[in-house]
């Protein structure tokens, strides 16, 4: 870390700082400018008690860190893609993935047949909330268990990988049961203790980033998991809460980037949430497959004026499987292929 000292302060002041830095467990290496004194202190920022209190004391400007919090997360530590095997499907480096389902599993006539569309159309996950995390209590809550089975049911039926949401601790060993990835959704992406049971499920991890998280907020929630020894993280980019009301959320496809670059992990990007409206939804399909995203989740429903939850956003089978026609070029563009 680097201390930076204030103008004109005393060699003393600059000793005190030396003094604690070293207390702290660091070795102060304290370098004199012709304008600005800086101590830098040398030794693991993730092993070693942070300095930004350092900031308390009078002659001490700033307090920077050298290296990435997100120790694991950090291309960094890992230069090349992590590729994730999903039981046979690959996500991550050359391979671009579609996960696509309902937003909500509402009965066997309607997963069944949606998992039936989007596989033929060419996805190879089917996504669709068991458990679902509702604004108002009276809303519709999901089928719990029961949507748990009907998931796996067209897991047998059509072969697609499945993709659910967890909501609690409590939940995670059941839905770990059913489940090939298990999705944490926005509002539980600072639910550290949850991160961490999900983690221990040795089951990939789809992270959602937070309505009003930063990017290097997001990365330190998927250090969490990396951190109990599960590598199997796909960080999906869904959009962020902001003045904007056109759209439900604006989604932010600079955090694709942003992430590509700082780590190694899948990126996914939920165009479906990110908009909140299915005349949007291939528009930021396209655009997310020509800013290097790993692959996307998109909400289908056999008739989304009926669905139960967000049909506003949900695309029919003849939108999705015209939209699938469209992006193989868009993911040639970075080499990948779906």
């Amino acid at each position: 870390m680097i201390i930076v000292i204030k103008p004109n302060t005393s060699r003393e002041g600059v000793d005190q700082v030396v003094a604690e830095v070293a207390r702290l467990g660091y070795d102060p290496r304290p370098i004199f400018g012709t304008e600005q004194t800086v101590v830098a202190a040398i030794g693991d920022e993730n092993t070693h008690q942070s300095l930004e209190s350092l900031t308390a004391l009078p002659q001490v400007q700033e307090v920077l860190r050298v290296q990435k919090r997100y120790k694991l997360v950090s291309r960094e530590a890992h230069p090349e893609d992590t590729i994730i095997n999903v039981d046979g499907v690959l996500i991550g480096g050359p391979h671009f993935a579609v996960m696509a389902g309902p937003c909500s599993v509402e009965s066997e006539e309607q997963l069944l047949t949606t998992a039936r569309a989007v596989k033929a159309a060419g996805a190879t996950i089917l996504r669709g909330g068991a458990y679902k995390p509702r604004t108002s209590p009276y809303e519709f809550q999901g089928l719990g268990k029961e949507g748990l089975r009907l998931l796996q049911l067209a897991k047998q039926e059509t072969g697609l990988k499945i993709v659910t949401e967890v909501l609690s601790e409590r939940d995670v060993e059941h839905v770990a049961a059913s489940a090939d990835i298990l999705q944490i959704g926005a509002r539980n992406s600072q639910n550290f203790q949850l991160l961490i049971e999900a983690a221990q499920s040795g089951k990939p991890i789809l992270l959602k980033r937070g309505l009003s998280q930063k990017i290097e907020e997001w990365l330190l929630s998927a250090e969490y998991v990396l951190s109990q020894g599960n590598p199997n993280v796909m960080l999906c980019e869904r959009g962020i809460r902001t003045f904007e009301t056109f759209t439900r959320n604006t989604l932010d496809l600079s955090a694709v980037a942003i992430a590509k670059m700082e780590s190694h992990l899948p990126v996914i990007v939920d165009p479906s949430q990110g908009c909140g409206k299915a005349s949007l939804v291939a528009a930021l399909c396209r655009g997310s497959a020509a800013m290097n995203a790993d692959g996307l989740i998109i909400e289908v429903h056999p008739k989304p004026s009926e669905a139960m939850s967000d049909g506003q956003q949900q695309v029919d089978f003849n939108a999705f499987a015209a939209l699938m026609k469209t992006l193989p070029p868009f993911c040639a563009l970075n080499g990948k292929s779906m």
